[in-house]
């Protein structure tokens, strides 16, 4: 057989796989979502703001809505005793006072808050763009009401929610008001909402600005109030919190055991080295440990050169396991200065109180550094 008769028989080679981006619509829509429904509140305080600013809302609203009922009964215009813009109200009236019943507080933490304003707005638009209509159109002053509802808007929305609904106050305005004729002042108008969605866009940028600036910067002193200085790794305070969840979660079922290192012969290299050395010490331990843990444990340092360990278990890796391997990490890095690790054990139990718990771990390391040090020993070994 020559070799042109030899038939290739392998499967055929699968087309490289290639990463393919979004399509520009898909990314735009996207960010368009993403703006939109930006978060409005993550903590109790933004939570109260929001629900405060609901209420002015409602009281705007109101306020807003009998100024027209008296501009209607009191003044010679087109409008003057106009039933039709008095039905039209009353629902406005009624309605809006409803909002307060709302989950408001659960509202505030999901996408149903901004879906809440943005109905809120379109609602108040669609009325205020009927009665300038019924009013005489573009000669009505009732259209102000329009920039009544942007400025509420911008102090609410986000940039682009503050853009969408000004475009769709100022499309409002052409459909309801100004077309089949559309008038100069009509034109004047729509440019001058155009300019102020602008102004208010910016204010909303600026505001949301200064408030993720504000949540960063609490984020910030959250953190260092609860990391220790030297070694960067969680303090005693942080610590004792996750102590706390990990009880709750025992009562689960959920198994985690509690290890309180100490360190033996640190005193001595402070007193050959200075306290430089002994800090360099330290930091050394705190990647020994954490490199001695998965990523979900958690490594901390209470003070002076104790530290703790707080790690899930179960039946093929147990507490003692963890300890031990917590003390070879500690005699790696310590071993040349002469420093080792007395490490006590401890079981955290459903029902637990945080301090029995330190006491129990406590009270087996101070069992191990007795004894001579640098080994292990759980409450069960006594």
């Amino acid at each position: 057989m020559t070799e042109a008769a030899v038939v290739d028989r392998r499967p055929p080679r699968a087309p490289a796989r290639t990463e393919t981006r979004p399509g520009l619509a898909r990314r735009v829509g996207a960010a368009l979502r993403a703006g939109l429904y930006r978060p409005l509140a993550g903590d109790d305080d933004r939570v109260a703001y929001w629900v405060r600013h609901a209420r002015l809302g409602v009281l705007v609203s109101e306020l807003a809505c009998l100024a027209v009922v008296g501009y209607v009964l009191l003044t010679d215009t087109p409008a003057r005793h106009s039933a039709v813009i008095l039905v039209a109200l009353a629902p406005v009236i009624l309605g809006c006072p409803l909002v307060l019943l709302l989950p408001l507080r659960a509202m505030m933490r999901d996408s149903r808050g901004p879906t809440l304003f943005y109905l809120w707005s379109a609602a108040e638009t669609v009325v205020v763009v009927l009665v300038t209509r019924w009013d005489g159109g573009s000669s009505s002053p009732l259209d102000a009401l329009l920039f009544l509802a942007l400025t509420y808007a911008a102090v609410a929305y986000s940039p682009y929610g503050v853009v969408l609904m000004g475009a769709f106050m100022t499309l409002s305005y052409l459909i309801a008001v100004e077309l089949p004729d559309l008038t100069t002042s009509g034109s004047f108008y729509m440019v001058s909402m155009g300019f102020f969605t602008i102004v208010c866009a910016m204010a909303s940028a600026n505001s949301w600005a200064v408030y993720d600036r504000q949540v960063e910067l609490m984020r910030d002193q959250e953190l260092l109030a609860a990391t220790d200085p030297l070694t960067g790794i969680p303090n005693r305070r942080a610590f004792l919190e996750r102590l706390h969840d990990a009880v709750h979660a025992a009562a689960w079922g959920h198994q985690t055991v509690l290890c309180l290192v100490d360190l033996d012969g640190f005193k001595g290299v402070n007193d050959a080295g200075g306290h430089a050395a002994g800090d360099e010490l330290l930091k050394a331990v705190a990647r020994a440990l954490g490199g001695a843990v998965r990523e979900t444990d958690t490594v901390a340092r209470l003070g002076g050169d104790e530290f703790a360990v707080l790690a899930d278990v179960d039946v093929a890796f147990s507490g003692e396991m963890l300890a031990e391997r917590l003390r070879g990490a500690v005699a790696a890095v310590g071993g040349a200065s002469g420093v080792t690790a007395s490490v006590g054990v401890a079981e955290v139990e459903p029902g637990d109180d945080v301090e029995d718990l330190m006491h129990r771990a406590d009270a087996a390391m101070y069992r191990s550094k007795s004894a001579g040090g640098n080994r292990v020993t759980s409450p069960a070994a006594y």
